[in-house]
């Protein structure tokens, strides 16, 4: 398995390289006002891929941060709630008798 994966990656890495050799060739995005940015067609590909990638994560930032708080808030009850145990119970869960034949 560990060998389909490597040759997946080199197959994504030469996919990804054959198309930076063939983009070689300026490139003009064109924003607001007459601002234009010439650049090899690669470069404008790779920016707004990093843009898009940095756009996400910054989207879902706020999402993280309310489960983060969601489950710290879950897990302090659970433990002051073990450490209020007392002291000679190892867990609150009943033992069970040991089973017969084994």
């Amino acid at each position: 398995m560990r060998v389909i994966t490597w040759v997946f990656r080199l197959f994504i890495f030469f996919a990804l390289f054959a198309f930076a050799l063939n983009n070689q060739q300026d490139a003009a995005v064109r924003w607001f006002f007459g601002y234009e940015w010439r650049a090899p067609m690669v470069f404008i590909v790779l920016a707004a891929f990093g843009l898009g990638c940095a756009f996400g994560v910054s989207a879902m930032v706020p999402a993280w941060w309310k489960h983060r708080r969601v489950a710290t808030r879950k897990s302090v009850p659970a433990q002051a709630a073990a450490a209020q145990t007392p002291l000679g119970t190892t867990s609150a869960m009943p033992e069970h008798p040991p089973r017969d034949g084994l």
